[in-house]
């Protein structure tokens, strides 16, 4: 098993990224194994560990095709949508509910 470069947090070289800094210039990794990782110390627990990937060996990130922003505004609405009365809540519903507000709580709406 190879060994993988640690570098302490702030000091890693030139031409390695993480994925969020990939993704700021518009790459990804594109099935490259971890190149180093960086390593944040904390007081009580264990370190931060992030993973750095070479930026030459990234690709470019694939462009959003009509059909995945037509799956993703599907998506979206389902989760603006509540089971219960099947109205658009206009906000992305909570999970901790299950339903909107006003059908978590109706005893709350009648009072109002």
């Amino acid at each position: 098993m190879a060994t993988i470069l640690v570098y302490r947090w702030r000091l890693a070289p030139d031409g390695l990224a993480t994925r969020r800094q990939l993704r700021a210039r518009g790459l990804r990794p594109g099935g490259q194994d971890v190149a180093a990782q960086i390593e944040r110390p904390r007081r009580r627990r264990g370190p931060l560990v992030a993973y750095l990937y070479s930026i030459d060996q990234a690709k470019p990130v694939r462009p959003m095709t009509p059909a995945k922003w037509a799956a993703l505004a599907k998506a979206n609405a389902a989760r603006r949508r509540c089971p219960e009365c099947g109205r658009d809540a206009g906000y992305v519903i909570p999970t901790s509910l299950g339903m909107c507000p006003a059908c978590a709580y109706p005893e709350e709406q009648r009072a109002a």
